[in-house]
């Protein structure tokens, strides 16, 4: 505790100094015991400047997904994310929340991992997540609903990822339905939710809300086929951004979600939603499950984020992203 305490009162200075009597006093530790945590916070790769007369200073702060670094730059939330569970790696960060759902993990409990050997997206895709790149998040909900007042939250965490993005990198990515954040027309990021419902009673038992964003790729880390259609941040902005505040931001807007979506109040995400769709107004092809192809219209988006379209014929109709996937005519939108 007295590193995460440490840590927490360098990171409120912005870059000053805290005196070592200041901190001591603080946090009721003895001079001895603070500077062994800044020792600690160094040796793990934080880069601390001591000087005589002034105190500590923090200069940088290493690129990880631990709890103490996420603690450090994560505000008060109300529910997501008063658990971590943090990982180097793990399959999936959705396998992972799913199973401890079945053993009581509290709603709001965010499991974020380094890698994944077995990342997934919709329809069962894999999804690439080597370390030290991107961000590979799950969050566990329980929320009190039925399942029908559930289907906008993948949408929902769209318009959250592009906040989050927004807040920290000051560019704000585009949306493409269903739920894919874009940057420069190629996917950022890809979300899956998955969600168990007892059969007899109808009753949500859990949500698994999985996010994984790239960051840090550069344009050799995607595979040939990937090469066309995905980006990351550091591609895009051509510049690198920090994984844990980009974490910390995530797991905020996060639970900004969590409480709209219990109150009810989808407005807000929708007005958004409609704003930032890149798809509007632009010839799409539907992919159905089964394998059919259409080409089609994307004229708008329905109050439940559906996607209206009007096909060659001119009979306009509203399809979900349950029975279908979009893709661009030209590209990836």
């Amino acid at each position: 505790m007295s590193r995460e305490t440490v840590l927490a009162l360098l990171r409120l200075e912005e870059g000053g100094f805290v005196s070592g009597e200041h901190l001591s006093r603080r946090l009721g530790l003895s001079r001895a015991a603070v500077w062994k945590a800044v020792d600690a916070l160094r040796r793990d790769g934080y880069d601390i400047e001591a000087r005589t007369g002034l105190g500590y200073r923090l200069m940088a702060a290493p690129d990880v997904l631990t709890e103490e670094e996420l603690r450090s730059l994560l505000g008060k939330t109300e529910t997501v994310g008063r658990k971590l569970c943090c990982f180097s790696q793990v399959s999936s960060t959705n396998t992972y929340a799913k199973g401890i759902a079945l053993t009581g993990a509290p709603d709001g409990t965010v499991v974020i991992a380094n890698s994944q050997t077995a990342g997934r997206g919709r329809r069962d895709r894999s999804f690439l997540s080597p370390p030290d790149r991107g961000i590979y998040l799950s969050v566990l909900l329980r929320p009190d609903l039925p399942p029908e007042r559930l289907t906008p939250v993948t949408a929902m965490a769209g318009v959250a990822v592009c906040n989050a993005v927004e807040r920290v990198c000051g560019v704000r990515p585009g949306l493409k339905w269903p739920n894919d954040p874009v940057l420069e027309n190629k996917k950022l990021c890809g979300i899956l939710t998955e969600m168990s419902v007892e059969a007899e009673s109808g009753h949500v038992q859990y949500l698994v809300l999985g996010i994984g964003l790239n960051v840090l790729q550069g344009p050799g880390d995607f595979p040939p086929e990937l090469e066309e259609i995905a980006t990351s941040l550091s591609i895009s902005l051509r510049r690198n951004v920090s994984r844990p505040a980009l974490a910390a931001a995530e797991i905020e807007a996060l639970d900004r979600l969590y409480a709209d979506l219990r109150a009810g109040d989808l407005s807000r995400y929708l007005e958004i939603y409609r704003r930032d769709c890149v798809n509007l107004g632009k010839t799409v092809q539907l992919s159905g499950a089964d394998g059919s192809q259409e080409i089609v219209t994307a004229e708008g988006i329905d109050d439940t984020f559906g996607l209206v379209v009007r096909d060659q014929a001119g009979h306009v109709r509203t399809v979900r992203s349950g029975e279908v996937s979009v893709r661009g005519m030209y590209g990836y939108v």
